[in-house]
């Protein structure tokens, strides 16, 4: 449950960072913002979610003396210590997460805004947010929206240090103990899950494909 909350969290602050990021990017390509917006994105790819965690908690620990509990708090004893627990995990794998998705939607909305449809909407006269918004992100959101779902895929068993640095007891930390322990049918329990869990997530984008491009409609 805690491994599928961080991933959760995770995407929606990934979602909620990389879709402005990435529109204005594509919008300013060129210029210093464009540039910025780069470095930012290179910088989240580069940079291990781990090793942010263990620098996030060295700042937290020497400025305001914070560091994760010991145990898990469950949301119903005390919601904001849970969301504490979590906010931190969360943060840093979202930082990738933004980081890959926005370098993904600048270059399918570049690509888009060079389209015979797009010019036809700008020579009607539309304002260019509605060309942008009504004609344009559409189509351009659909490789964002397939690496996004990948991603999130990946996180349930890709949480494996991040669960570590920040003592998270999830599927990624269970499945490390289990390696140690030469449990080979919590193994294979585990991947089966991962696997079932990808497909899933696959099926989902598919569908959501549908809801965004009215062609597949």
């Amino acid at each position: 449950g805690i491994t599928l909350e961080v991933a959760i969290l995770a995407l929606v602050i990934g979602l909620a960072v990389a879709l402005p990021l990435g529109i204005a990017s594509a919008l300013s390509n060129g210029s210093w913002l464009d540039q910025a917006i780069r470095v930012f994105s290179v910088a989240g790819l580069s940079a291990p979610p781990f090793w942010l965690g263990m620098l996030l908690l060295l700042a937290l620990l020497l400025s305001i003396g914070w560091q994760p509990p010991i145990k898990t708090i469950s949301w119903s004893e005390n919601p904001l210590g849970h969301l504490s627990q979590l906010i931190c995990p969360a943060l840093v794998v979202g930082w990738r997460l933004s980081a890959t998705i926005a370098r993904m939607l600048r270059s399918s909305l570049l690509d888009v805004l060079n389209e015979d449809y797009v010019r036809t909407a700008r020579s009607k006269g539309l304002p260019e947010r509605l060309v942008i918004i009504r004609h344009a992100l559409g189509n351009a959101l659909l490789p964002a929206i397939t690496v996004a779902g990948l991603e999130f895929a990946f996180l349930l068993g890709g949480l494996v240090v991040t669960e570590q640095v920040f003592n998270l007891n999830g599927v990624g930390r269970l499945l490390v103990q289990a390696v140690g322990q030469s449990d080979f049918t919590l193994i294979q329990g585990l991947v089966l899950m991962f696997a079932v869990f990808f497909m899933v997530v696959n099926f989902a984008v598919d569908l959501l494909y549908a809801v965004l491009d009215p062609r597949l409609r």
